[in-house]
């Protein structure tokens, strides 16, 4: 899977798109929600100060300000109360510690945040700190549950499953999450996947039982 998607996406060289925070907080506010109104909803949040005005804001205003987002209601305290146990345990939001510390205790402590998931605090620690963890978005766990690479599991219980099969090196860990998330977007989408497009389908558990016809990914095992 990985070469075949090297060569059909390209190599990719790891690098820290984004600060720490800046990765941590956009990361919340992209659950469901599209990449350009994940952007809007960072910069628009940015407007009400740095990270101790908006953990002070009222959390009606830090809703407004993602509404760009979805579920902007449930994310706000989610958000303003993340930030205030990292401000609380680290005495401001310097996250640089976690390139140092071993990697379960660094994913233990972004875990421990009251906003954090396995997601977000695998792409912070893979993304900004080249640790060797991966994460397991929404179109990752798509592409491998229908390839057959793991069987049906919710996404949690895929990370942990994905990563011990895979090698414990961040740069092959990163260009294979950016390419499967690449695949799962334009070709190995939710519904309709466009199977005679995928560089994948002859090694396809999905492919080999519906053919071109495989269904959309809520559908229930035999459905189709």
């Amino acid at each position: 899977m990985f070469d075949r998607l090297r060569a059909e996406y390209g190599e990719k060289a790891i690098y820290a798109r984004r600060e720490p925070m800046h990765e941590l907080i956009s990361t919340i506010l992209s659950q469901r929600t599209t990449h350009a109104d994940e952007e809007a909803a960072y910069q628009e949040l940015l407007t009400l100060g740095d990270w101790d005005a908006i953990t002070r804001a009222p959390t009606e205003a830090v809703a407004h300000a993602i509404r760009r987002s979805n579920y902007p209601e449930s994310k706000a305290p989610r958000i303003q109360a993340t930030l205030r146990a990292i401000r609380e345990q680290r005495g401001g939001y310097d996250l640089d510690f976690l390139a140092e510390i071993p990697v379960q205790e660094a994913m233990k402590w972004l875990t421990d945040l009251p906003g954090v998931g396995l997601k977000t605090a695998s792409l912070v620690l893979l993304f900004n700190f080249a640790r060797p963890v991966f994460p397991v978005d929404t179109h990752v766990h798509r592409v491998n549950t229908r390839v057959g690479t793991i069987p049906r599991m919710g996404e949690q219980a895929a990370h942990r499953a994905l990563l011990k099969l895979l090698p414990p090196d961040p740069p092959y860990l990163y260009e294979f999450h950016v390419n499967l998330l690449r695949h799962g977007q334009r070709v190995c989408i939710w519904t309709r996947p466009k199977c005679p497009a995928c560089v994948l389908r002859e090694r396809c558990d999905a492919h080999a039982i519906y053919g071109n016809n495989v269904p959309s990914f809520g559908d229930k095992p035999g459905k189709g």
